[in-house]
């Protein structure tokens, strides 16, 4: 059987697809990235926010549309959250609940009915990363999340906390390597509380992965910036540990930060920034800010501005604020009009412009061991252009002759020339 897998959202969806992915093909069937050639296909739905509800919807119709033949089973948050609109939807055979995600692969099956083949008829193998490539590949460790965060429908649709066992986490990621890929990012709702079921944390983790697997990188995702004990930065002296994190600041301003129910003030916040860069040469901080929370005044604004501006962060992803039913801030008072969410967010993505130019500048004339990821089309001088990333996530680009490929090497690299999006840099070997 041909399967093809979709997903919105996450990196932690990206990861179970990934896991799926390898459980079709143990099973015998296969994976293609054509969704006009699959007897079946599975779609990890998201509902973070309302416009990820609305695409999430039009993806289902789109997927039936295009190949109304296939069986269609679909998972993830917004069919978790809404579970009988999910299963009207034309053409859905299945709707699977993110507390039942561990079980997709035999329930898809069932559901099919599908002819059993020999578990041996087709091996695992890059195809399960059809997401990322073969060079990097999301690890889920955990799902779910203790926290009440007053703008988060996710803890709701993720349930209570679950963490993988140390073992299983260290074999996929050596099978992995086995395969070819460089580089794993771990991933969870809240990958910070990693190990509060199993008399773990994830420094120990961490530390395991580190001394048990010989993968080149091991990369973070997003961690809640109270999670980070006074002693987490020591883990990065093993410097196959990449020196980027990604921790959600969410608003520059106190008070704004009490409303969303957050447990890191800002002064706090930079207390872990400062340590971080004291400790970890060229480390790299993205974060996630929303705009226009229910009660932002304009002085709550113009605080957050100045305090996020002097935090350097080397990216933010950028939301402005729309309720999710179900949520405790969609109750509250005073919602910020849209001309002004619209006005803040564009003053904040051209601070987010200037700081990333700011670090890509500071860089400039560093050598990097980079990690080679894509391959494009030829230039007009008939090279090559291709893209990878540093250790600390900057993104980089240079050009090869054509017929020749750097693609999943790691190779040391000189940054001489910073553009919009990345740093072009020369290849040193």
């Amino acid at each position: 059987m041909q399967v093809h897998l979709k997903t919105l959202g996450c990196r932690l969806n990206e990861a179970e697809l990934e896991t799926w992915a390898q459980e079709f093909q143990k099973a015998g069937h296969s994976i293609t990235l054509e969704q006009d050639h699959a007897n079946l296909i599975v779609i990890n739905s998201c509902a973070v926010t309302q416009g990820a509800v609305r695409k999430s919807r039009q993806l289902i119709r789109r997927i039936h549309r295009n190949n109304p033949e296939a069986k269609l089973i679909v998972s993830g948050c917004y069919v978790t959250l809404n579970p009988d609109e999910a299963a009207e939807m034309l053409g859905v055979d299945l709707v699977i609940s993110n507390k039942d995600k561990d079980n997709l692969v035999p329930l898809s099956l069932s559901t099919v009915n599908s002819i059993d083949m020999p578990a041996m008829a087709t091996e695992p193998s890059e195809f399960s990363l059809f997401k990322r490539g073969r060079q990097r590949a999301f690890i889920k460790v955990q799902d779910g999340c203790r926290y009440k965060c007053t703008f988060c429908i996710v803890t709701v649709a993720r349930g209570q906390e679950s963490s993988r066992p140390v073992a299983a986490i260290v074999e996929e990621i050596n099978n992995l390597h086995d395969e070819g890929i460089q580089e794993v990012i771990l991933t969870g709702v809240h990958l910070g509380g990693y190990g509060s079921d199993i008399n773990s944390h994830l420094t120990a983790l961490i530390t395991q992965i580190l001394e048990q697997t010989r993968i080149p990188r091991v990369r973070l995702g997003s961690l809640e910036p109270w999670d980070l004990p006074a002693d987490f930065f020591t883990l990065f002296k093993n410097t196959r540990l990449m020196p980027h994190l990604h921790l959600p600041l969410q608003s520059g301003c106190n008070t704004v930060l009490q409303r969303m129910a957050r447990r890191c003030k800002t002064e706090e916040f930079a207390q872990i920034i400062t340590r971080a860069r004291e400790q970890i040469e060229h480390f790299n901080i993205s974060t996630d800010i929303i705009v226009g929370f229910p009660g932002e005044t304009e002085q709550e604004w113009q605080q957050s501005y100045q305090f996020i501006k002097s935090m350097d962060f080397a990216h933010i992803h950028i939301f402005s604020y729309s309720p999710r039913n179900g949520t405790h801030a969609a109750k509250l008072p005073h919602a910020v009009p849209t001309s002004i969410k619209k006005e803040r967010s564009q003053a904040l993505h051209q601070l987010a412009k200037e700081m990333k130019q700011k670090n890509y500048q500071q860089h400039l004339g560093q050598t990097f061991p980079v990690l080679w990821e894509s391959q494009h089309q030829l230039t007009e001088q008939g090279t090559v252009q291709v893209s990878g990333y540093t250790p600390n996530y900057l993104r980089v680009t240079t050009e090869i002759e054509p017929f020749t490929t750097i693609e999943n090497k790691i190779i040391n690299c000189h940054l001489v020339r910073a553009q919009d999006d990345h740093i072009t840099v020369t290849l040193t070997h």
